[in-house]
């Protein structure tokens, strides 16, 4: 019994380190994410700036410069359907 209770307790030393070392590569992807998001909300303003100064935009066929741009989705929001799931992801079984 204390064999096993020996063994159960490196494993879950185990467990708790390695999420740890998942915790801070989250929390730098995370970060990196929300650089790359402004860096990208910044080129768009400065396009959109750029398309507005040229004058009028529907008379030399820009569309997206006219008024028909996509919203920016939110990167950093939880996916629909993700309300706390912690499935693993299903491994692909070889036929």
């Amino acid at each position: 019994m204390d064999r096993l209770n020996a063994k159960l307790y490196l494993q879950n030393c185990y467990i708790m380190k390695e999420n740890e070392r998942l915790r801070k590569k989250a929390l730098l992807l995370n970060q990196e994410n929300k650089a790359l998001l402004t860096e990208l909300k910044q080129r768009l303003a400065k396009t959109a700036v750029g398309t507005n100064n040229n004058g009028n935009t529907k008379a030399n066929g820009n569309a997206a410069a006219a008024g028909n741009r996509t919203t920016i989705p939110d990167l950093n929001a939880t996916a629909p359907g993700a309300h706390g799931s912690h499935e693993k992801p299903k491994k692909a079984v070889a036929n």
